[in-house]
């Protein structure tokens, strides 16, 4: 059977971090969006093919995968299919039409999302099914409505407060679909909607999702992260023959460090935590848990790190503290850098995004700071402010607002 993963288009919510890259390819556990989701559709054995469709940062993605993911029996062959305007999800699912001629049904699934296979598998069950997942806020998602476990209605983004079922952007599809998406017009939002298209099918069922963590905006990240090392809290330790824990260095619980990492005496290491390869980790620094650290990056003397993401190359190098945050490649922290992650009054931390002041609705909340950016000595970053690629604060500045 075949999978369609819509990965095209660029986040403009996103935009710290997916100025250079795309968002299916920001890491989470040390992973990207899209790798986890291609390991959770070839666990399910029943997708032997999955056709992509990129838009923006496609190179990135072709170049890392390739025309084929694992190996074996379960090798899942890959395609591309290509959107040159992000004209929405109906018009990215129309790109790959070509590729599921022969198919009487497919799955779809929302490249930036992370979804699990056991949820998938029960989807394929179906010849059309919506996945949905219950939440406290439905008024921040596609609303499902459904009655004996067939589908109902799909409102978008009601108004209203409290739970409710949301649309996870799972879909299984009889191949008819594309004769509804080829007669759609645009919706109020300028985009061709695969929802629309689905409210005309008849006998929809739906399933309810497990697992499901949408990657709506960049604190999302760090949602996802926690939650993937969750469920490898009771793991055993994954230690790579080529690396060094020297003998006063502690790690406890789940830790996996990579290969020809080296940890210091008097680092002190509490589960989950992922640490990539080449990295240079203490002597006498704390990292606490759900923290991922990417390839390459470089820990120092008296640094704190707490539920964090670090990207590849990053070097923190003495006297900071680094907590609630997801930092970008090759960032530098200049000694004694501090992110605050919590207000005086102990409320949601606010955080800009397309121009507006919103709640990320977490009581913990650092920063997002994209690729390249520097900090400079005793910077004080306050929760909940950005910056941008490539910026750079001063000795001692205290970041008041984004720095873009």
């Amino acid at each position: 059977m075949k999978a369609v993963i819509l990965a095209a288009g660029k986040s403009t919510r996103l935009h710290p971090l997916t100025v250079n890259r795309s968002k299916v390819m920001l890491p989470v556990a040390n992973e990207t969006i899209l790798e986890y989701d291609l390991q959770q559709l070839q666990q399910t054995r029943l997708i032997d093919e999955v056709v992509i469709v990129v838009g923006f940062g496609s190179e990135e993605i072709i170049a890392q995968f390739g025309n084929n993911y694992g190996s074996g029996k379960s090798k899942i062959k890959l395609a591309y299919a290509f959107q040159t305007e992000p004209l929405g999800t109906g018009h990215a699912l129309l790109q790959a039409e070509k590729f599921l001629a022969a198919e009487k049904k497919f799955l779809v699934i929302m490249g930036d999302d992370l979804y699990g296979g056991n949820d998938i598998k029960k989807c394929l069950r179906h010849d059309s099914c919506v996945l949905a997942k219950k939440v406290e806020n439905i008024s921040s998602f596609g609303k499902v409505v459904a009655e004996k476990g067939i589908l109902k209605k799909l409102v978008e983004k009601p108004d209203e407060k409290g739970s409710g079922l949301a649309n996870t952007g799972c879909y299984v599809l009889p191949n008819p679909i594309f004769q509804l998406l080829r007669k759609m017009k645009k919706s109020s939002r300028g985009e061709f909607e695969v929802v629309d298209a689905i409210r005309q099918l008849q006998n929809v069922h739906v399933e309810e999702a497990v697992f499901w963590q949408p990657i709506t905006y960049p604190w999302s990240l760090l949602d996802a992260n926690e939650a993937l090392l969750k469920q490898r809290e009771k793991d055993k330790p994954q230690i790579e023959a080529t690396a060094k824990i020297e003998r006063y260095a502690t790690l406890k619980g789940f830790v996996a460090v990579g290969k020809n990492t080296l940890i210091r005496n008097g680092a002190y290491i509490e589960g989950p935590v992922v640490i990539g390869e080449d990295c240079r980790i203490g002597p006498n620094c704390y990292i606490r848990a759900y923290t991922s650290i990417g390839n390459g990056c470089r820990i120092g003397n008296a640094v704190e790190v707490k539920n964090a993401i670090l990207m590849d190359n990053v070097t923190i190098g003495h006297l900071s503290y680094c907590a609630d945050s997801v930092v970008g490649k090759n960032v530098n922290f200049g000694a004694g850098t501090i992110t605050a992650n919590l207000r005086h009054d102990n409320g949601p931390v606010k955080s800009m995004a397309k121009g507006e002041l919103i709640s990320t609705e977490r009581r913990k909340f650092g920063t997002i700071i994209g690729d390249n950016a520097k900090t400079g000595i005793h910077t004080s970053i306050y929760p909940g402010r950005k910056i941008w690629p490539g910026k750079a604060t001063l000795p001692g500045e205290a970041v008041r607002t984004d720095v873009t």
